[in-house]
């Protein structure tokens, strides 16, 4: 049996309401020890999710605090375990006291997680249900919050479910045919396995189109800021975020290293990255920085490519903007528009002045800076879900759903292709188990107890 655990629920820090839940055998009685409902029901005794209202006590039985609490019984509640809540005034003074007072009713301190990791053990979230609780609590935007609700309620796993189930189904068929001989089932047919696995290869080429867009609404685009020294890049950072992230001077080289920052751009989530001005250097420290912004140009979704608007391009702008071009999609903006003696750069013929979008603006003045964040914000949509591609929750958005995605494919594309080279269909077994582990690798599911379960529910053998 579980033990009981308890913890603040509620950021750290004083609030207008503060959270304590339990979770665990005896959840309802340890939350009645510190709660007195001032009608005549007791806590322990309450209908479930039916709130109550009361004092709160401390462990020596001093009145803390007035508030609510409710309690939910197994397996009707979050973790699958009796659970209890109670919510009292948000001071971190007050919550200390009523979790010490918990603690002394027989309850630990939970451990990070553990609500979750109890819910998922208990099979009330499957493992893909579990990562989108801590997505949606980090969620910077509304479409990530929205990606995650989605996920959380079961999107991602029905989509996974499917392809899972007509494989279960397929490995059950094999299973059931050559371990009960004596049973009337009609094995399976080449062409109609081949069609089965066509099926799930494209349904989960179909899932794993969507991990660049998923990964990209989770952590937002990289969008890389890169151009020669002085050009403006640091205030054009700042100006963005809104306060002074980088360091500004009119010193060329100041920055010697990336500078990185999140910002919500147009309902859009940006990782803004700061570079050193790329030039050739004979100053080790600002060869290191140039390095690394390369790098970090080189992982870009994004280029700003800041010029100087009171200066003509040199070859080495031509250059910067051509190597932008050639890693990512980019876009050219024209600095200092609010000094007298600046003009629209006029970028050349084999830096694709049609497809080069040009904005100019004023770090200094913010003038241009809604143009900016329109255009970024336009680019974001080619690469971020929208309605008509795909419902909120059915991408795939971190590197372990992605690799499983990608290990299942793999072991169905085998099977398929060796089914096309002739193969008898028992030969391809053991690539789609390898197939239905990776799947159950992604839901948390038992992919053995799964197949012996689908032969006898499916084929009734043995009766």
């Amino acid at each position: 049996m579980s033990e009981l655990i308890a913890a603040i629920a509620t950021p750290p820090g004083p609030g207008g309401v503060g959270i304590l839940r339990l979770s665990g055998p005896g959840a309802a009685q340890a939350a009645a020890h510190i709660f007195q409902p001032l009608g005549k029901t007791p806590l322990s005794e309450a209908p479930d999710r039916q709130l109550l209202y009361g004092r709160v006590f401390d462990q020596a039985g001093e009145v803390l605090d007035t508030g609510l609490a409710f309690v939910s019984r197994a397996p009707h509640s979050y973790t699958g375990e009796e659970t209890a809540e109670i919510q009292c005034h948000g001071s971190p003074v007050v919550l200390s006291l009523v979790l010490d007072a918990l603690c002394a009713a027989g309850a630990r301190l939970a451990r990070p997680g553990e609500f979750t990791q109890r819910a998922f053990l208990n099979g009330k979230l499957d493992l893909t249900q579990a990562e989108a609780v801590i997505d949606l609590i980090d969620a910077e935007t509304p479409a990530a919050a929205r990606q995650a609700a989605g996920q959380l309620n079961g999107a991602l796993s029905r989509q996974i479910d499917s392809i899972y189930s007509a494989l279960t189904d397929l490995m059950a068929h094999f299973c059931a045919v050559l371990d009960y001989p004596d049973e009337d089932i009609d094995p399976f047919q080449a062409e109609q396995m081949g069609q089965i696995l066509a099926r799930q290869e494209a349904a989960l080429q179909a899932l794993l189109a969507t991990s660049r867009r998923g990964t990209l609404l989770h952590q937002g685009i990289t969008c890389v800021l890169i151009g020669r020294p002085n050009a403006g890049k640091s205030s054009l950072l700042n100006a963005l975020v809104g306060y002074e992230r980088a360091i500004v001077t009119n010193i060329p080289g100041t920055t010697r290293d990336t500078v990185e920052t999140k910002v919500t751009l147009g309902g859009y989530l940006f990782r803004l990255v700061d570079t050193a001005g790329l030039r050739d250097s004979d100053d080790p420290i600002e060869q290191l920085g140039v390095a690394r912004s390369r790098q970090a140009l080189a992982e870009a979704d994004l280029v700003l490519a800041v010029c100087d608007g009171t200066q003509l391009l040199t070859e080495e702008d031509h250059d910067l903007l051509r190597e932008a071009l050639a890693q990512a999609d980019t876009i050219l903006l024209a600095n200092k528009r609010d000094l007298p003696d600046f003009a629209l750069p006029q970028p050349a013929a084999n830096d694709a002045p049609n497809t080069l979008t040009v904005v100019p603006l004023s770090a200094k003045t913010g003038d241009g800076l809604d143009t900016l964040e329109t255009t970024l914000a336009q680019r974001a949509e080619t690469l971020l879900p929208q309605a008509a591609q795909s419902a909120a929750g059915e991408l795939l958005t971190n590197q372990r759903q992605t690799q499983a995605a990608q290990r299942a494919l793999d072991g169905v594309t085998r099977a398929r292709d060796a089914l096309d080279l002739g193969m008898t269909p028992d030969a391809l077994l053991t690539d789609v188990e390898a197939a239905l582990e990776a799947l159950g690798e992604l839901t948390g599911r038992t992919v053995r107890e799964d197949i012996t379960a689908r032969i006898f529910s499916r084929f009734c053998v043995g009766k």
